[in-house]
């Protein structure tokens, strides 16, 4: 039987990052070559991955990385908040945030094929798996263009906001931060639907007209009454679910939009998304 030594099994942890243990049996399968090793490593962290499949990954963290004119955001899921914490899980997800940006992907389908540290995503994916024991999968990705792109982290990770600005031209690029900033916090916090409120969805539109019009006629309103009432409805939807009319929260005296005007005539928002671990 061939002798694995303590600094072989030191070399293939510090390449690996696998558990003392895993390395060693690794080393006496190999017989002690170290490629063969890092190749059954590899397998198993697969394996492993393979029999996570069926568990539920609700927890995570969301990661951003901006340029200019473009932002990427990505949810990496996990089974618990405990993983979610770990140094290593938050450094992958950075990674995979700024390589997306790096690379500037178009689609989904394109973030399996980003290599990590030499190996493919799924690779790194199943890796760390094996590592850490917990089930991780890239779950959301969005890439959002404008004229000017922010991001805002909240709750450590908990949500996550890429907003687009519009109109920038002659205003300072620290004012532009400041208010990517204010606006991004607000989406954060009241969770708009939509940019305008003709952006928002036809069927959500009637979906709140027709619960509207249930309400008042539980309240006996009469039938002639009952469109009206779900059209004055409607307005209070908008204010409270469209960004450009929500009560701006550093200043109730103000909408998002007026705040907006307040800064540059032009600035406006051209676009935003909101990820949220373990909701929409």
């Amino acid at each position: 039987m061939t002798t694995i030594t303590a600094d072989q099994v030191k070399k293939l942890r510090e390449t690996t990052g696998a558990g003392i243990m895993d390395c060693k049996k690794a080393l006496e399968e190999a017989h002690g070559n170290f490629d063969m090793a890092i190749e059954i490593l590899r397998k198993k962290g697969h394996k492993m991955a393979a029999a996570r499949q069926e568990r539920d990954a609700n927890e995570g963290a969301v990661f951003a990385a901006v340029s200019g004119k473009i932002g990427h955001m990505i949810l990496l899921s996990c089974e618990t908040d405990f993983v979610a914490k770990n140094d290593e899980f938050r450094s992958f997800g950075s990674k995979v945030a700024r390589l997306t940006l790096e690379q500037d992907i178009k689609g989904a389908d394109q973030i399996a094929r980003l290599s990590i540290d030499g190996m493919p995503l799924s690779e790194k994916l199943a890796e760390l798996t094996a590592k850490i024991g917990e089930k991780m999968e890239i779950s959301r990705w969005a890439r959002l263009e404008g004229e000017y792109v922010t991001a805002y982290i909240h709750l450590g990770g908990r949500i996550g906001v890429l907003v687009a600005l519009q109109g920038v031209e002659g205003v300072p690029p620290s004012i532009l931060e400041e208010v990517g900033q204010n606006v991004a916090m607000q989406v954060a916090a009241l969770r708009p639907v939509s940019v305008s409120r003709d952006r928002v969805p036809p069927d959500l539109i009637e979906k709140e007209k027709e619960i509207a019009r249930e309400q008042a006629r539980a309240e006996g309103k009469p039938e002639g009454m009952l469109e009206k009432i779900a059209v004055g409805k409607l307005e209070k939807f908008f204010k409270e679910a469209v960004l450009l009319e929500q009560e701006y929260f550093k200043d109730n005296q103000k909408t998002v939009g007026q705040y907006l005007k307040s800064i540059a005539p032009s600035l406006s928002v051209s676009d935003f998304v909101r990820f949220q671990v373990g909701g929409k």
